[in-house]
């Protein structure tokens, strides 16, 4: 055994605990549908009213056009044409009425100018036209026209912040299209 002596407390105050490095939470309650918060990290996704549009690592042609009769046959001699510089081989004709009938949508909204968006990702060409008029609802008629042309594998429209957005995605391995007519 150590004779070290009788233990008595010490003659100095002993030191306080460092503050704990994250405050005390409580448990985060659960929302009214059954379903868990959102994580902190994706809050902003979670909590947005609208998912923005997002292309990412893809290929792409934009520009702006001003808003007239004649700025569907411009376009579409620009989208066949950006297609065609990225190695797409596909049925020109269907592809320039897709382009028409999106651009004729937005010039109908009467804005002063159309912005175009081309895309693409594994063999699908993204044509998005927008027309820079806000507050003008989306008008469903010209859908079923585009999504009758065989290149077409989806379409849609939407009233965004910036004006009524038009869209196809189109499938550039066709070859043999009918167009739907009006």
């Amino acid at each position: 055994m150590d004779a070290k002596g009788p233990k008595v407390p010490p003659s100095y105050p002993p030191k306080t605990p460092p503050p704990p490095k994250k405050p005390v939470e409580a448990p985060r309650p659960e929302t009214l549908a059954g379903l868990p918060l959102p994580d902190p990290r994706t809050w902003r996704l979670a909590t947005r009213t609208r998912a923005r549009m997002a292309v990412r690592n893809r290929q792409v042609c934009n520009f702006t056009i001003v808003s007239n009769r004649w700025a569907a046959d411009k376009v579409a001699s620009r989208v066949v044409e950006a297609l065609q510089d990225w190695g797409y081989r596909t049925d020109e004709d269907a592809v320039k009425e897709v382009s028409r009938l999106l651009v004729e949508a937005a010039v109908a909204d009467e804005g002063k100018r159309i912005s175009v968006h081309v895309a693409d990702q594994d063999a699908m060409a993204l044509v998005v036209v927008l027309s820079h008029r806000p507050g003008i609802a989306p008008d469903d008629d010209v859908l079923a026209r585009i999504a009758g042309i065989t290149v077409t594998s989806s379409c849609g429209t939407d009233a965004a912040p910036e004006g009524r957005r038009v869209w196809a995605l189109m499938d550039t391995r066709t070859k043999a299209a009918t167009v739907a007519q009006p």
